[in-house]
């Protein structure tokens, strides 16, 4: 069986395409830029040439079509038709408190959807506009949703309220939903493979670091709490994000700059975080090389980000009443030794012992910590699409 998986963003749509029998790659790809001038695809077809074509793509139908042509070129295509396609599974970002696990797309599915995107502006009318265009296309190929927030339905009212008035949820579903969920999850199942354990035995962090960050707290197989919030802006010190931040700022800024509330809120999603604090680049890799040419700010930044982790990481032992697992994933945890052996410095009051010299590495499943240590701390590199084409198999096969 292929599974087609799909993730539109604002400007994007990335694509695999898997083989299941044996939960191979057949292809990868991005059209980037639709709807902007300079729009192409980046196709990588397994065991033959990269490509990169530049299309115009004024709309996402457009993108859809530039897909399906790369998937059936003659010259760099990995099948012969669309018939081969089993099953199409959809990234969607916000579920809200309707799903609780990935579930075949309905008309009934797509109208909560629409409900949703008031809690997601940014993205679930873009995963919205795919599916339809996929149904459109493949009328007779069932159709997946994979939810960011499905994973995190299992955290316990005492971790997603807020203190706000409790009408406010009851009216307006105001409450902590998390992201990155399907991330979490296959981070934390492939760390209890890579450890030999069984994840219900197994409480974890998963750090999934990058641009946009995000840390779950895995008891037992489930997420029972996450830094990110109503949306993704709560948190982590994230590439743009302030994270967490006393909300009375929020007024005072508006004051002291004469900002309206949406100008106030566009500063703390795309001014702030790292490109606030070292204000020349939100780009981590410039500032790792920066702190390797002795750039002070560049450390500050640096160091906020690594305690505020490590913070969470603390305060999430708490709460599971123990720690077993800490595992680094995204582009940041996956590739910067010196930060992840900073945060588990922090960590040594909770038995974290970690090889600094075993640590030196990027982008690969490895455990760095002692065996004398209490706390097993790892890398896993993540993969959202293929857990993305798990759900969608496990639901129609």
């Amino acid at each position: 069986m292929k599974v087609l998986v799909i993730n539109c963003g604002s400007s994007s749509l990335k694509y695999q395409l898997l083989d299941m029998q044996d939960q191979s790659l057949l292809a990868i790809g991005l059209c980037d830029r639709i709807g902007l001038d300079g729009s192409m695809i980046k196709h990588e077809p397994t065991g033959k040439e990269k490509v990169k074509i530049s299309v115009p793509m004024p709309t996402y139908k457009d993108a859809v079509e530039a897909v399906i042509s790369a998937l059936l070129s003659k010259e760099h295509g990995v099948i012969d038709s669309m018939d081969e396609i089993a099953a199409v599974g959809h990234r969607v970002v916000h579920g809200a408190e309707y799903f609780t696990n990935s579930v075949l797309i309905t008309e009934d599915v797509l109208d909560k959807l629409r409900e949703c995107s008031e809690l997601a502006p940014l993205h679930n009318p873009a995963n919205i506009l795919g599916i339809e265009l996929f149904q459109e296309i493949l009328p007779k190929v069932p159709m997946v949703g994979v939810f960011d927030t499905a994973f995190h339905q299992t955290m316990p009212a005492k971790a997603y309220l807020y203190a706000i008035p409790y009408e406010y949820y009851k009216k307006h579903k105001i409450r902590r939903y998390g992201f990155h969920g399907t991330s979490h999850k296959y981070v934390s199942n492939r760390a209890a493979e890579i450890l030999g354990k069984d994840v219900k035995d197994l409480k974890t962090v998963v750090c999934h670091l990058g641009n946009g960050a995000s840390l779950c707290a895995v008891d037992g197989g489930k997420s029972v709490d996450t830094t990110m919030g109503l949306t993704p802006l709560e948190g982590l010190m994230m590439g743009t994000r302030s994270g967490d931040i006393d909300p009375a700022i929020i007024q005072f800024l508006a004051k002291k700059e004469n900002m309206g509330l949406d100008e106030v809120l566009n500063v703390l999603n795309k001014k702030s975080g790292a490109l606030g604090v070292y204000m020349e680049s939100s780009d981590f890799r410039v500032i790792e090389d920066a702190i390797e040419e002795g750039d002070q700010q560049a450390r500050l930044t640096m160091d906020i980000f690594e305690y505020r982790v490590a913070k969470y990481i603390g305060s999430y032992a708490v709460a599971m009443g123990g720690l077993d697992v800490v595992a680094f994933a995204g582009g940041l945890g996956e590739n910067y030794p010196l930060m992840r052996t900073n945060i588990c410095n922090y960590l040594k009051v909770l038995g974290c012992e970690i090889d600094v010299e075993e640590n030196q590495f990027r982008s690969k499943e490895r455990v760095f910590s002692t065996d004398n240590s209490n706390i097993v701390a790892m890398v896993v590199p993540t993969n959202e699409e293929l857990m993305i084409a798990r759900e969608t198999f496990e639901l129609v096969k």
